[in-house]
């Protein structure tokens, strides 16, 4: 049966977390409710003996660590990622048609469905950076309003639409959000967002995002769909689960990276050395050496929890013939034989064990060999920190759409099974 009051709060969390820096915001707001410490990059660290802690980079990225009572045997990590596929706003994006309407000037970032944008009530919403007390501020912005549309073309202009079509980001996915003489008000009302004047806006990521809410689905309620499950889905319960269990022998962090969806390679993403820096760190206040530190690290696993793609009930074609999984059908365990994933038989070996300890089901994942698949955090995360690794993630369809489709039932089961994890 699953847990509805845990679904409501994984919605609230998704609903509330447009752009990776508000995912972030709300997961910090979720530690510090618990007692955690904030840690800043810039100062001497003190850490103690079942401390609760976390390290907030660029708004964008968080990393969060409990420490066991005695000394630690190495560290047990999940790791997720914030970010999805949306557009984002250039720089000076205002663009009036024919001194009639007013579109925004937007490209994409990362591998989004196109035609999934169209037609949907839209909004603005990400971070711009002022100057504050004489110093560089970044402060969250989010009009709650349904601010922007991006019109499909009329059928009657585009016989053949039915039969395809190509979308040409540059012209075919601008969003209309009012009329010509509302220019001037944009700006304004992204500044007032961030209660300061249009001029005082020195920067700012600024994306859209799909204004529908996450909400089960099916006559039996046993789906759900929303924006943004790949990957908050995880980061949600790698979090969850870390605040709610006391470590075992092993030092407990939960990893939440950005940029994932366009490769990981800025200073906050999981090909960056974030997650590193934040060990040794650990180990130094440990009073640990360089040996020590890879001695710990030779006794550390890594979860890496990104969304997995589930059988499609209209295109059984495109799945594995013996590695399809089905929604409500536990944790996916990701294999790929040119280590797109970082699964190997170890490391495979070692996430059953934990779902038969937490009693939940598991399934693997494998793409058909003649269809290219997609690479997520866990062998970029190799190249930084040698850990043994898994890769696994909850069973979706509709992957990098504006509106993702998932089980109800495994939500519970990917928290029973990082709490049983962080337990060890």
């Amino acid at each position: 049966m699953k847990n509805l009051k845990q679904l409501k709060s994984l919605f609230n969390f998704i609903d509330g977390s447009p752009t990776c820096f508000h995912a972030i915001a709300n997961l910090e707001k979720m530690l510090e409710d618990e007692g955690f410490v904030r840690l800043d990059e810039k100062d001497i660290w003190e850490i103690e003996s079942e401390g609760k802690y976390y390290v907030n980079r660029n708004g964008s990225s968080i990393i969060a660590f409990v420490m066991p009572a005695q000394k630690p045997a190495g560290f047990h990590m999940v790791a997720a990622h914030s970010d999805s596929p949306c557009f984002k706003l250039k720089e000076s994006p205002e663009i009036v048609v024919d001194d009639a309407y007013l579109k925004l000037n937007v490209e994409k970032y990362g591998g989004m469905i196109l035609s999934t944008w169209l037609d949907r009530p839209l909004s603005i919403a990400g971070r711009v950076v002022v100057k504050s007390n004489n110093a560089l501020e970044s402060r969250l912005v989010n009009p709650d309003r349904d601010a922007a549309i991006i019109p499909n073309l009329a059928i009657h202009m585009n016989r053949d639409m039915n039969k395809g079509i190509e979308y040409n980001p540059q012209v075919d996915m601008l969003p209309l959000i009012g009329e010509a003489a509302s220019k001037k008000e944009f700006l304004e009302l992204i500044a007032k967002e961030a209660a300061v004047s249009p001029e005082e806006i020195l920067g700012s990521d600024l994306f859209l995002y799909n204004r529908d809410k996450c909400r089960l689905i099916g006559i039996d309620d046993a789906f759900i769909a929303g924006p943004r499950l790949d990957d908050l889905e995880c980061a949600f319960a790698g979090m969850t689960a870390l605040v709610n269990e006391k470590p075992g022998n092993y030092i407990n962090i939960c990893a939440v990276f950005d940029n994932e969806e366009v490769g990981s390679r800025t200073r906050q993403g999981a090909d960056s050395t974030f997650l590193k820096d934040v060990l040794v760190r650990i180990c130094t206040k440990l009073g640990v050496d360089e040996e020590g530190y890879r001695r710990i690290l030779a006794d550390s696993f890594i979860i890496s929890a990104d969304n997995a793609h589930a059988l499609h009930p209209n295109h059984q074609e495109k799945a594995d013939v013996t590695n399809k999984p089905v929604l409500n059908g536990g944790i996916v365990i990701k294999y790929h034989g040119s280590q797109r994933y970082a699964t190997d038989a170890y490391s495979a070996a070692y996430m059953k064990d934990i779902c038969k300890m937490a009693g939940v089901p598991y399934q693997s994942y494998a793409n058909r060999s003649d269809i290219a698949g997609g690479s997520t955090l866990g062998n970029i995360l190799t190249s930084q920190v040698s850990v043994d690794m898994v890769d696994i993630g909850l069973p979706q369809l509709a992957m990098h759409s504006a509106m993702e489709t998932a089980g109800a039932k495994d939500v519970d089961y990917l928290l029973d099974a990082f709490r049983t994890f962080y337990m060890r």
